[in-house]
């Protein structure tokens, strides 16, 4: 699977520990992050991961790019819905082509956990 990894500025903390507890089931797949995020997961797990730019310096609408041609399996974007974020259209448009092209997208940990935790039986999602 190609999996992509987002996480808000108050979220990332929460994206490291999810990857470190799933550190095993996503080291099986191909995965995408925005760059801060990328940067920071890969240095306290070491998974391989292809960084895009930054979120806010385009980054959501380069990986909402790879949602629009199918290049994607599964995105984790954990959100901060109680801060205001500077380019909240791009992560508006994001969350649009996943419900268009039905990619499952989960936006907080417990969603993550759950679609990780089928990916990590073997469940095609």
């Amino acid at each position: 699977m190609k999996i992509a990894l987002i996480a808000h500025d108050k979220k990332k903390d929460a994206m490291i520990n999810l990857a470190i507890k799933y550190q095993d089931t996503l080291a099986q797949h191909e995965l995408y992050a925005t760059g801060t995020t990328g940067t920071l997961v890969m240095g306290e797990t070491g998974l391989k991961i292809k960084r895009m730019k930054s979120g806010p310096l385009g980054g959501d609408q380069q990986i909402g790019s790879m949602v629009a041609e199918g290049k994607l399996d599964l995105i984790v974007f954990l959100r901060d819905p109680l801060t205001s974020q500077p380019h909240e259209p791009d992560v508006t448009a994001l969350l649009r082509l996943c419900d268009v092209q039905s990619i499952p997208l989960a936006t907080n940990i417990k969603s993550a956990e759950i679609m990780l935790e089928a990916v990590q039986n073997g469940k095609k999602l």
